[in-house]
């Protein structure tokens, strides 16, 4: 039977790593599907590193990642990628609200013929209402830029071995993991689940941080946000169009333009226009001067398999 791997990022779980573990083992063992977990520590604080070393102990298919500094979900996405040896390759959350039963429902897709098997969520869960509409606000850009409907996508899917290889292969440092394995294309399945409340420890994304998150991910994806500064340019040069004509007009009727607070108002409106296209554009230049340094997307301090430390047989694709 083929393998199927798992890869699990991880910050900050030090109360769920365990659990999570112990009901993947019990749920893939009894549907009787070869498994390796693939856990990677994202730099976290906690201890969630020597719970990982506690799995491992317990069960010699789990493969243990250690970065040496936090570089974000998206990376421990790929590191978990890089080392995964299954012939189809599973990303899910850590802290459960993945529930694991799907896994079983994706793995039967898989042996359908599928390639890309995308969890759906059935529903946001308790996200407050402004978190909803910010969501689907970031995820319809994303769709228009895939040409894929990525409304209540979810990093939970499951992938062909050489979809992840497709992956892998790109050359670009910033990767936004969710819309990446949607533009690759493949055969595609989907599967709907329900969102579990987290059973221990806290979300570790606060409201700044989600905002920096689309940002980051729709700049790494793709250039809306360029051409709003065009459009947004386009609009101002009408009003002055039209500023221009009446002042002309006016001019000649022989009447004196008044409005000083009207001015400068126009002043401070295209001033501030201007500056937010500039950081538009610097974050872009930004990127750009990221991708040119060339480093790697994560640096691996320490791998384990099951209790055996295998430091050296690391493959890092960047």
């Amino acid at each position: 039977m083929s393998r199927l791997s798992v890869v699990l990022p991880a910050y900050n779980e030090e109360l769920m790593v365990g659990k999570t573990c112990r009901v993947l083992h019990e749920v893939l063992a009894e549907a009787g599907i070869s498994y390796e977990l693939v856990l990677v520590d994202d730099g976290s604080k906690d201890h969630t590193w020597e719970e990982i070393l506690k799995a491992g102990g317990k069960d010699s298919n789990i493969l243990g990642v250690h970065f040496s500094r936090n570089f974000g979900k998206e990376a421990a996405v790929f590191a978990g990628m890089a080392q995964a040896t299954g012939e189809v390759v599973a990303v899910m959350d850590c802290d459960l609200q993945h529930p694991a039963e799907t896994l079983i429902e994706m793995y039967r897709k898989w042996e359908e013929g599928y390639e890309v098997i995308e969890g759906i969520k059935k529903s946001r869960g308790n996200e407050s209402f402004l978190h909803k509409k910010c969501a689907g606000f970031f995820y319809g850009i994303m769709s228009k830029a895939t040409k894929v409907d990525m409304q209540n996508t979810s990093d939970f899917k499951m992938m062909d071995r050489k979809v992840v290889n497709s992956i892998l292969s790109l050359p670009e440092r910033n990767m936004f993991f969710r819309a990446t394995s949607s533009w690759v294309g493949y055969k595609t399945a989907y599967v709907e689940f329900e969102v579990h409340e987290r059973e221990g420890g806290e979300s570790k994304w606060s409201a700044w941080s989600l905002i920096k998150y689309a940002f980051t991910n729709i700049v790494a994806f793709t250039t809306a946000p360029l051409q709003f500064v065009s459009f947004g340019g386009g609009i101002c040069f009408v009003c002055s169009l039209v500023m221009i004509i009446y002042s002309l007009i006016q001019y000649f009727r022989g009447h004196a333009i008044e409005g000083y607070t009207t001015t400068i108002l126009l002043l401070l409106l295209i001033g501030s226009a201007i500056m937010l296209s500039l950081g538009v554009i610097g974050y872009y230049l930004a990127k750009i001067y990221e991708e040119v340094k060339r480093r790697p997307r994560y640096i691996v301090s320490q791998i384990i398999h099951g209790n055996k430390d295998v430091t050296g047989s690391v493959r890092d694709d960047a």
